[in-house]
C-alpha cells in the first residue's frame, strides 16, 4: 500500500480564503475508491494503491477548476512501500515506540 500526501492549491480565486475549495476536495474524495484519506491543517493523507492514489491526485486537481479557479498548483508526495504492508499510523506508532526506548 501506498501513502501520499497532496496539497492542492487554487490560484485567481478572487479571495485568500481556501475552505470552501478544501471542502469541495473533501466531497470529491468521497467518491473516490480503493483509498481512505485523512484531512489535514496542511494538506490531505491519502493511502491505498497507487494507482488508486494516482486517480484521486487527478481528481483534486480537477475539482477547483470545477469550482471556478483558473489555476492550480499541486504538490504530491508518495511513500510506495513494497516490502511490507505499510499505513500512516504504522509510520507514526514506530516513532513513538522509539521515542519511548529513550
Amino acid at each position: 500500500m501506498a501513502i501520499a500526501e497532496i496539497t492542492v492549491i487554487p490560484i485567481g480565486t478572487g479571495s485568500t480564503s481556501l475552505s470552501g475549495y478544501v471542502a469541495d476536495m473533501q466531497r470529491a474524495l468521497e467518491e473516490a475508491k480503493g483509498i481512505t484519506y485523512e484531512l489535514t491543517s496542511m494538506g490531505t493523507i491519502l493511502e491505498g494503491s497507487l494507482p488508486a492514489i494516482l486517480e484521486a491526485v487527478r481528481l483534486l486537481h480537477e475539482t477547483p477548476f470545477r469550482s471556478g479557479a483558473l489555476r492550480v498548483s499541486t504538490s504530491l508526495k508518495i511513500d510506495d512501500r513494497r516490502d511490507q504492508d505499510s499505513s500512516s499510523r504504522q509510520k507514526l506508532e514506530s516513532v513513538e515506540r522509539k521515542l519511548r526506548e529513550q
